[in-house]
């Protein structure tokens, strides 16, 4: 058999075996990352390739898991596991498809990165579905199964689809991430609400950080859990600086009757409340789980003010009327409360002028270096465009979005906790964020963010570089 051609004209040109042998690492990567959203411009035709079956099985296997919840690793594992066993299944018919090849390197290297055995229980990719109604996955998984039994009988019947779940963030002076994955920065003095739909509210209380600028930070936080018949009543929490409970408002810690939950650490099935409290590090990060409708949220602190994250499932977020569209996680901040100008996040264009702020404000302590010890919350202190940029590589090695606006908070305030809240912002996403492709937003204009946009020539040039490589490595 001769070697399976490529989809583009003139690759082979291209593909000199000196140049792919001394970049192979990095080109197998670039195949890796890139293959998978342009499966049309770079494949080896194979119609009895079931890989993108197989990819299709583990996001659904995995869809409903989150890295805050007890058993996450025992299932991500097995799920591993039954997407490199049905990846060994249709090898034969996969050879040269860059995708395939792409996934079974993709499934070695998360194995390794979870410590995942090779040998071990697989889930099921039809499972035998439990219905629970106080449990959203439960109830969406059962419509799901439902549906495709009627689909058989009625091959025009749509039926339902499984849930497509959505995340919001707020953190620092205060930076936005709506559930558009659009990123900004406001001014929203006082209470705004975050969400409010049928099911939930989130609203947020900021106040000005530096007298003078038109900075904010939040320091209080208010979840109202709407009462949701036969599984919870109504359920209030309240988190203020210094006060970041792990009960509702009435004491209680849970609602509703108990629900099954994805393994435990010991392999058992077990169970939690409907809606239920976890408390991960007191006084600092609590993480609220209402498994009847399939949101988490996580409410931090970190120096004076509050961080939160939120994810819920799309059809719940847009359960609202038309007296409920003011909603920052929605629609955004209003025009007039912007401070980012469409995406571009103007530095503080005097430092030193909140250096003199802060002397004038604190004029009995001897020095900035000394406020360090004296401030239960840190120090504050005047950084330099490239202080402030070094000080945010100690924690953030990626420059996107999350480093611009550590830099931008450090600028403004001077306060090195906002180091770490952008850090844990970006770590509460990447936990709860469903779409691993769009977790890195770069500020307009950045190197990087162009490289997101390119022109459909750079396009064809990508996918014919692609093509060459794949002959080449074939």
């Amino acid at each position: 058999m001769g070697r399976a051609g490529c989809c583009c004209r003139g690759a082979e040109r291209l593909a000199s075996p000196s140049l792919v042998r001394r970049f192979r690492p990095l080109l197998l990567l670039i195949i890796a990352l890139c293959c998978g959203a342009h499966t049309g411009q770079c494949q080896v035709a194979s119609p009895q390739c079931r890989i993108q079956k197989c990819t299709t099985d583990f996001v659904s296997l995995t869809s409903h898991l989150t890295p805050a919840v007890d058993g996450f690793h025992i299932e991500f594992c097995k799920a591993l596991r039954a997407y490199s066993a049905c990846t060994q299944r249709t090898a034969k018919s996969c050879r040269g498809n860059l995708v395939f090849h792409s996934a079974v390197l993709g499934i070695s290297d998360l194995m390794s990165q979870r410590n995942c055995s090779r040998d071990g229980p697989t889930s099921s990719t039809h499972p035998e579905v439990q219905h629970e109604p106080c449990n959203y996955h439960s109830r969406t998984q059962h419509a799901h199964a439902h549906s495709h039994v009627h689909a058989h009988a009625h091959a025009h019947s749509h039926g339902h689809s499984l849930p497509v779940y959505l995340f919001c963030g707020l953190f620092g002076d205060p930076h936005l991430r709506t559930f558009k994955d659009s990123f900004q920065t406001c001014k929203v003095e006082g209470a705004w609400p975050l969400i409010d739909n049928d099911y939930l509210s989130v609203q947020v209380t900021n106040v000005p950080v530096v007298t003078g600028s038109s900075a904010t930070a939040t320091n209080k936080v208010t979840i109202i859990f709407k009462p949701y018949e036969g599984c919870t009543d109504q359920r209030v929490y309240q988190a203020v600086t210094d006060n970041l409970p792990a009960a509702f408002d009435d004491g209680t810690v849970s609602s509703g009757d108990p629900i099954h939950l994805s393994a435990g650490a010991e392999g058992a099935t077990g169970k939690v409340r409907a809606l239920w409290i976890s408390e991960r590090s007191p006084g600092r990060h609590v993480e609220l789980h209402a498994g009847y409708i399939g949101v988490t949220v996580i409410v931090r602190q970190l120096g004076r003010y509050l961080t939160l994250a939120v994810r819920i499932p799309e059809e719940l977020a847009q359960a609202y009327d038309a007296t409920q569209d003011l909603q920052l996680c929605l629609n955004g901040c209003p025009g007039g409360e912007r401070i980012d100008r469409a995406g571009h996040l103007p530095l503080p264009l005097s430092p030193a002028a909140l250096g003199l702020q802060l002397q004038q404000q604190q004029p009995r302590r001897p020095s900035f270096s000394s406020q360090t010890q004296a401030s239960p919350y840190g120090g504050t202190q005047v950084f330099s465009v490239e202080g402030a940029k070094e000080r945010c590589r100690e924690q953030l090695d990626v420059q996107d979005i999350y480093f611009h606006s550590c830099v931008f908070d450090l600028l403004t305030t001077g306060d090195a906790n906002f180091t770490v809240a952008a850090y844990s912002a970006q770590k509460d996403m990447e936990s709860l964020h469903p779409h691993r492709e769009r977790w890195r937003i770069y500020p307009r204009g950045s190197a990087t963010s162009t490289l997101h946009h390119l022109s459909p020539p750079f396009k064809r040039l990508a996918a014919l570089l692609l093509c060459a490589l794949s002959t080449a490595l074939m």
